[in-house]
């Protein structure tokens, strides 16, 4: 698999046919605002999340970066979400997967820890 064929993109960007492939929502919530038909979601594990108490205590500033992926990377290795992350390694694996969030740096959130363990 080579670093293209996983990207991260913020879900009201527009999509772009050609390079997004596979459209995998991120987030435990959807999108304010955004209609379904214009988001082109094609999955959304949600068990892929970070869960509501990681990502509460991490937003009210509680925990580092660090400590926050940590967490995150232990929850992924749990049971169902190690299912959701196999099956979207496969994906990745036969073609382009872009990973959306809502969040306005993607590169500094949970999808972009999700990204680098898709790529490992």
């Amino acid at each position: 698999m080579t670093a293209a064929a996983v990207r991260v993109r913020r879900v009201y960007d527009p999509p772009e046919p050609g390079a997004d492939g596979v459209r995998v929502l991120v987030d435990r919530l959807w999108p304010r605002g955004l209609a379904k038909a214009v988001a082109a979601v094609d999955e959304w594990p949600k068990e892929l999340t970070p869960s509501s108490a990681l990502r509460k205590e991490f937003h009210a500033g509680g925990l580092s970066e660090a400590e926050f992926r940590a967490r995150y990377q232990a929850e992924l290795a749990e049971p169902g979400a190690a299912a959701a992350l196999s099956r979207l390694r496969g994906l990745a694996a036969s073609g382009p997967v872009t990973l959306l969030t809502a969040v306005k740096d993607p590169a500094a959130g949970h999808a972009a820890v999700l990204a680098a363990l898709l790529l490992r």
